[in-house]
C-alpha cells in the first residue's frame, strides 16, 4: 500500500489543477496514489484529470454524477484511498519541492503519529508569499508526540484540513467525515484534533496556500456562510458524545464566538439585510452552548445584547476615521463624476439595450474581433445601434462610410457609454469608464496567448517594467464575457485574468475570414500591395523582446533573406504594433520597402487581409500564428533566441516542441528549409494539422454570427454551438452547454 493517499477534489479549477497535480507528481518522494474527484466541474477539470491518469498509473479519477460540493466531494475519494495516510489537497493549492519526503520522514522518526502538523505559506496573486505567523508553535510543542490537551497552543493554528496528513486507520476508526455546507474544515478539524493520542508536527513549509484575487468560496457574499452556525452545533454534538471531551467545551464556546463574529465583521462574507439575523442566530447558539460558571471573555459580551448594541460598539471606535474616509470617498467620486463627464441625469437614465459601443487596439478603428462583430451586427441585427469610439479626428476620418463614431473623452462620448447596454473591445476600456449595473462588457483579446499576460508577468518583472498588473485587472473586473477561440485560451485567460468573468467558447470573429478564405479575396489583396499573382510569398512577423530596451531585435538580414527566397518570391514583413512606430523600421525595412527588396505590411490596418494574401509564414514567437493556422498554410517557427526569450517573458508551452511546423534555430536553417521546400512537406502537415486541432478548435466561420447571436440578442446557441463556462471567479450558473 502506499504511504499517502492524497485526495484532491476538483470544481472550476481549470487554470490551476495542471499546477497542483504537477507538484505533487513530480515530487522526488514517489510512494503516493492520487485520487482526483472531479465534483461536477462544468469547466476543463475532467478532462485534464483523465489526461493526468492515462499517462500517471498512481493517479485514479472519480466523476461524480453531481455536484456535492467540496466535503462531500472528499468523502467520496475516502473509499478508495489505500494508503497510510490521508492527506487533502485543495486544488488550486501546491506542494512545495521535497514536501512529501520530508513528511514520510517525520512520519518514521516519530513512529507513525495519528495526525502530522506541518507548515505553510500564503502565496499571493501578485507575487507575494507569506510564512505562517504561528509557525513558531510547530516547534514550541517539542521534538516528540503529544496530544492536544497537553499542548493546546496547537489548536491556535489555522484550523483546517489540508496543513495536516491523517493516519487513514485512526480517521476511519473513529468514523470520522466531511459534512456538507461551508466551512465544512470545522468540525473535522477540531474533531480530530481532540480525538488524537499521537500528534507530532514538521517545522517545514510543505504547501503553497493560493491566495486568490477572486474566487475564493469563502469570499463570496452569500447567505451560505449561515452554515458555521451548523458547523458548530456539530462540534459540540461530537464533543456531547465523547464526555472525555467535556473539558473542552469552554474553549470550543469561545473560539465558536470568535469565528462567527469575525464572519459578520467581513465586509464581503454576509449579504448586509442579513446581518442582523446572523447576530441574532450567534447570540442564540452562543447562549445555548454557554458553559454553566464560565466567565464570559470581554470581547465575546456583546452577544449578551443586541444586534443595534453590537453595531453602535462596532462604529463607535472608528468613527472619527470613517468620517475622515468618507469625506475622501465624496470628493473622489465628485472627481471622478466630473473627470467621468457621467452626470447624476445620466448615470440615472435606463441603459439602451439596443446601443452598443465598440472599440480596438486602444480606439484606432473598425479593426480586429470587435470590428468583426460590429459587421456581423449590422448583417444580422440592423435594430443595434453601433457606435465607435476613436482616438482622434484623423482616426475618425478613416473610418468606413457610414460609421457612427463619437471622439474619445468627448460630450458625445460619455453620453453613449452612459446608457450603452453593451460595450464591445479587445483591449481595456479607459478607467474612467464606469460599468453601470445591467450592462455587458464582452471582451474579445487579441489572440490566443503563448507570452506570458496579466498576472502571469507578475513573474517576469522586465517582462512587467511599466505595466501596472492591479490597475489591469480592476479594468478587467468589468468584463461579463471573455471570448474564446480553443481550450488552452480558456485556462490561460482565468489564470492571468482572475475576475468575475463568463468564458464563451465562441472562437475568435476576426478569423471567420481565413476560415472562409476567398481566393479571390487573396488575389486582391496581393494586387492592392503590388505582388505578382504567381509569386510565392512568405510572410515574416516577428514579436517584439521584453530582453532589451525598446523591444526590437534584428533576428534576420532582411535583404539577405529576401535575396535567398529568389525572384519568384516576396518577402512580407509584419513587425509587432508596439513597433510600429519606433526606431524599427528606421533601421533598414523602410529602405529596403522603398527600394522594392520587401513589401513593409506593419501599417496595413487588417492583419487579416496581410495573412490571405502569403503562402507560408515564418515566425518566431507572434501569436499571429495561431490565426494563421486557420488557413492551414505552411508555419515556420525560427527560434534561434527561444531560451532568452521565455527566460524574459515567460511562454504558456515549449512551441518549439509543440510547433504548426518546423523550427528553425539558424539562419542556415531556415534558409534551407525554404529552399529546399521543406516547409510544405508532410512532415509540415502533419505538425499543422496537430496544431490545428488544439488551437483552432472554436473556430469554424462562424465566431462574430455566434457572439451576435448569442451574446447581443441573447438567442440560445444551435444545438451544434459553444459553451458559455463560468470562470473560477464567476458567481452565476452555466448558461449554455455545448
Amino acid at each position: 500500500m502506499p504511504r499517502f493517499s492524497i485526495i484532491v477534489p476538483c470544481f472550476k479549477v481549470q487554470g490551476f489543477l495542471r499546477e497542483c497535480l504537477d507538484s505533487v507528481l513530480e515530487q522526488s518522494y514517489r510512494d503516493i496514489e492520487v485520487i482526483a474527484v472531479d465534483d461536477r466541474s462544468p469547466d476543463g477539470c475532467g478532462a485534464i484529470l483523465d489526461e493526468y491518469a492515462a499517462r500517471d498509473e498512481r493517479v485514479q479519477v472519480l466523476h461524480l454524477p453531481e455536484n456535492v460540493g467540496l466535503g462531500r466531494a472528499r468523502n467520496a475519494g475516502l473509499p478508495l484511498a489505500s494508503g497510510d495516510y490521508l492527506f487533502f489537497l485543495d486544488s488550486d493549492d501546491t506542494l512545495t519541492p521535497g514536501a512529501l519526503r520530508a513528511m514520510a520522514d517525520r512520519l518514521t522518526e516519530a513512529d507513525d503519529p495519528d495526525v502530522l502538523v506541518f507548515d505553510y505559506a500564503r502565496t499571493y496573486w501578485w507575487g507575494g508569499t507569506r510564512r505562517n505567523a504561528l509557525a513558531h508553535l510547530l516547534t514550541d510543542v517539542g521534538e516528540g508526540a503529544f496530544t492536544a490537551a497537553e499542548h493546546p497552543e496547537i489548536l491556535d493554528l489555522l484550523m483546517v484540513v489540508w496543513n495536516k496528513v491523517y493516519r487513514r486507520d485512526f480517521v476511519e476508526g473513529n468514523g470520522f467525515v466531511f459534512p456538507p455546507g461551508y466551512y465544512e474544515d470545522t468540525p473535522w478539524t477540531f474533531p480530530v484534533m481532540l480525538s488524537a493520542e499521537r500528534i507530532a508536527t514538521l517545522d517545514r513549509i510543505c504547501l503553497n496556500y493560493r491566495q486568490r484575487r477572486q474566487g475564493n468560496i469563502l469570499s463570496t457574499t452569500s447567505r451560505k456562510h449561515f452554515d458555521i452556525h451548523d458547523q458548530y452545533e456539530r462540534v459540540f454534538a461530537f464533543v456531547d458524545s465523547r464526555p472525555g471531551l467535556a473539558s473542552w467545551r469552554p474553549y470550543l464556546h469561545r473560539k465558536m464566538g470568535e469565528h462567527c463574529l469575525d464572519i459578520l465583521a467581513k465586509p464581503d462574507r454576509l449579504p448586509p439585510s442579513d446581518k442582523g439575523e446572523f447576530f441574532r442566530r450567534t447570540a442564540e447558539l452562543f447562549r445555548a452552548h454557554q458553559p454553566a460558571g464560565e466567565p464570559i471573555p470581554a470581547e465575546l459580551r456583546v452577544l449578551r445584547g443586541g444586534y443595534a448594541a453590537y453595531r453602535v460598539r462596532r462604529q463607535a471606535g472608528r468613527a472619527g476615521r470613517e468620517l475622515a474616509r468618507r469625506g475622501g470617498l465624496v470628493r473622489g467620486a465628485a472627481a471622478g463624476r466630473v473627470r467621468r463627464g457621467v452626470t447624476a441625469v445620466q448615470a440615472r437614465r435606463a441603459l439602451d439595450p439596443q446601443l452598443v459601443v465598440y472599440s480596438a487596439f486602444s480606439h484606432r478603428g473598425v479593426l480586429g474581433d470587435p470590428g468583426a462583430v460590429y459587421r456581423a451586427a449590422r448583417e444580422i441585427a440592423p435594430q443595434l445601434r453601433g457606435v465607435w469610439v476613436v482616438r482622434d479626428e484623423e482616426t475618425a476620418a478613416r473610418l468606413p462610410e457610414g460609421v457612427e463614431h463619437v471622439l474619445l473623452d468627448s460630450p458625445a462620448y460619455r453620453r453613449v457609454t452612459a446608457r450603452a447596454g453593451f460595450f464591445v473591445n479587445n483591449v481595456n476600456w479607459p478607467g474612467a469608464l464606469a460599468k453601470r449595473p445591467g450592462s455587458v462588457h464582452i471582451h474579445t483579446h487579441q489572440g490566443t496567448p503563448l507570452k506570458y499576460m496579466a498576472a502571469d508577468l507578475l513573474a517576469k518583472p522586465g517582462a512587467r517594467h511599466g505595466v501596472d498588473v492591479p490597475q489591469m485587472l480592476r479594468r478587467a473586473d468589468r468584463w461579463d464575457y471573455s471570448l474564446v477561440a480553443n481550450p488552452h485560451s480558456e485556462l490561460v485567460w482565468e489564470r492571468a485574468y482572475p475576475c468575475h468573468f463568463t468564458s464563451a467558447r465562441t472562437g475568435s470573429p476576426r478569423n471567420d475570414v481565413l476560415v472562409d478564405a476567398d481566393p479571390q479575396a487573396c488575389l486582391a489583396v496581393r494586387a492592392r500591395l503590388g505582388i505578382p499573382a504567381d509569386h510565392t510569398v512568405v510572410l515574416y512577423a516577428p514579436t517584439r523582446r521584453e530582453y532589451v530596451r525598446g523591444g526590437h531585435v534584428d533576428r534576420l538580414d532582411l535583404a539577405r533573406f529576401a535575396a535567398d527566397l529568389g525572384e519568384d518570391h516576396t518577402l512580407v514583413v509584419r513587425l509587432h504594433p508596439s513597433l510600429a512606430g519606433g526606431p524599427a523600421r528606421g533601421m533598414g525595412l523602410a529602405d529596403l520597402h522603398r527600394r522594392g527588396v520587401v513589401v513593409d505590411a506593419t501599417d496595413e490596418p487588417h492583419v487579416e487581409d496581410v495573412m490571405l494574401a502569403s503562402d507560408v509564414l515564418v515566425t518566431d514567437y507572434s501569436a499571429l500564428m495561431f490565426d494563421y493556422a486557420n488557413l492551414d498554410r505552411p508555419i515556420v517557427v525560427h527560434a534561434d533566441d527561444w531560451s532568452a526569450y521565455t527566460a524574459s517573458r515567460g511562454a504558456y508551452f515549449d512551441v518549439t516542441a509543440d510547433a504548426p511546423g518546423h523550427v528553425s534555430r539558424t539562419y542556415r536553417e531556415l534558409a534551407w528549409l525554404l529552399a529546399s521546400g521543406s516547409w510544405r512537406d508532410e512532415e509540415s502537415t502533419r505538425l499543422r494539422a496537430d496544431f490545428r486541432e488544439r488551437f483552432c478548435a472554436y473556430d469554424d466561420g462562424r465566431a462574430a454570427e455566434r457572439v451576435v447571436r448569442q451574446l447581443l440578442l441573447g438567442e440560445p446557441p444551435a444545438a451544434s454551438g459553444t459553451a458559455r463556462v463560468p470562470g473560477p471567479a464567476a458567481t452565476h450558473d452555466l448558461v449554455a452547454s455545448p
